[in-house]
């Protein structure tokens, strides 16, 4: 079948890679792309968000398969507007409905979805421009820290963790009266803050079963030892050592399940992956957040850990078969190092030259691009995040060392990577 992939990121060099070696795949067309995907398929240079580019394209192109990679064209609707479309309703589409995919674009959805379905979660109270007042005196009396989200998606920086009160209530009047996320804290869910170690459970689900793929642990922080500012995602690693089995049966019972019934029980038209953030406290189970799409750089470990053919998976997710279906995984420890631009997750400068790359051979690590564009014969950087590297290894410090071990192959000038992904379980 002819497949179509939409998003440009890491996550979606990683996608393409797993989904151009299925025997289901004829032609694997991506959108934008990037020039790693650019070795798995025929990159076209359109929007991810312009729908009636998006809708063209599979028709010029008789696509058979949608696998939607990142959440704003989720949020905004593209399933909808496949659904509604007579030309390409017979489109299999891998992402959930607009309203389905809230459990990603609201904060306020979510908590409430899990506040319904009795899924283990933060307590919390939402507050907008009405009721304004309500939430400076919640705040005041509020136990620190206190977290404070904007309800709409905000490029992953709507999170801020207040250590005092002053500091709450001056964001709090940054987000709702000065729109320090635009539309985004219009409406700001103010939640109690949990501490533990988190991780993240990747679902695919055709609305009615469901399959779990390997998980995963990433590193948000700049810096190592994780301190400093929130970026994208400075790496990952699968699988999770603390995530035993009777951790899993704990996530399964009280979350999954819980999540996939819930969604029957609203009736959300939902086929494509559940994210789900948690958090381990106490060996117990609780839920940050939810995304309606795989997580990045997560993805990157994930699917080269994933035995199964990817599009057989999706094929029966659209086709509502996954009961049944077996997930088979790769035994050994997955690693990936993300190197970024120097200045990031602040401002950065793009059009940088990248090194190194034409020395390394494929079967010494995964190497998937993310913020990088072709120029001329040679590659240079075109965001913060760049690329990264995913090795195997027999333990999470072996296949750490391997990654980084590549990237010291690979320069650019900035050139910036953490050296202690997965440090806890050294």
């Amino acid at each position: 079948m002819n497949i179509l992939l939409l998003g440009s990121g890491g996550r979606e060099h990683a996608l393409a890679w797993k989904i151009s070696q299925s025997k289901l795949c004829s032609q694997l067309f991506i959108a934008p792309g990037n020039p790693g995907t650019a070795h798995c398929g025929i990159n076209i240079d359109i929007p991810a968000t312009d729908f009636e580019a998006v809708r063209k394209c599979c028709i010029d192109h008789a696509i058979d398969m949608l696998v939607v990679g990142p959440e704003e064209p989720l949020v905004k609707g593209i399933q909808d507007f496949f659904k509604a479309d007579r030309a390409l309703q017979h489109i299999m589409v891998i992402g959930p409905s607009q309203q389905a995919a809230q459990l990603e674009g609201s904060k306020a959805f979510a908590k409430s979805f899990m506040d319904r379905h009795n899924i283990p979660t933060a307590a919390y109270r939402e507050f907008d421009i009405d009721n304004y007042e309500d939430g400076v005196a919640y705040l005041q009396s509020h136990a620190l820290p206190i977290v404070l989200k904007a309800d709409g998606l905000a490029a992953g920086k709507g999170v801020i963790i207040c250590q005092n009160h002053v500091e709450a209530i001056a964001e709090f009047e940054l987000m709702i009266q000065q729109s320090k996320f635009g539309d985004a804290s219009r409406k700001v869910v103010v939640e109690d803050f949990l501490s533990g170690i988190e991780m993240s459970l990747f679902v695919l689900t055709d609305g009615e079963n469901y399959v779990l793929l390997p998980e995963a642990k990433d590193y948000k922080r700049i810096g190592e030892g994780d301190k400093g500012l929130n970026t994208g995602g400075m790496g990952a690693i699968s699988p999770v050592p603390f995530a035993d089995e009777d951790f899993m049966q704990k996530a399964i019972s009280r979350i999954v399940i819980p999540t996939i019934e819930g969604i029957k029980k609203d009736r959300l038209d939902y086929c494509g992956f559940i994210f789900i953030g948690l958090i381990n406290i106490s060996d117990d189970p609780y839920v940050i957040e939810y995304n309606c799409r795989m997580g990045d750089p997560e993805t990157e470990v994930v699917m080269p850990r994933l035995k199964n053919d990817i599009v057989e998976l999706l094929t029966a997710a659209a086709q509502q078969k996954l009961g049944g279906v077996k997930i088979e995984t790769d035994g050994r420890t997955a690693v990936t190092v993300m190197a970024v631009s120097g200045g990031y997750p602040g401002e950065y400068e793009k059009g940088v030259p990248i090194d190194g790359l034409d020395l390394l051979q494929e079967e010494e690590a995964l190497i998937f691009h993310a913020g990088t564009k072709q120029d001329g014969e040679g590659i240079v950087t075109n965001g913060g995040r760049v690329l990264t590297v995913t090795s195997f290894g027999d333990s999470v410090k072996n296949a750490a060392e391997k990654s980084k071990a590549i990237l010291e192959v690979i320069s650019f000038d900035g050139m910036y990577f953490r050296k202690d992904i997965g440090y806890e379980f050294y």
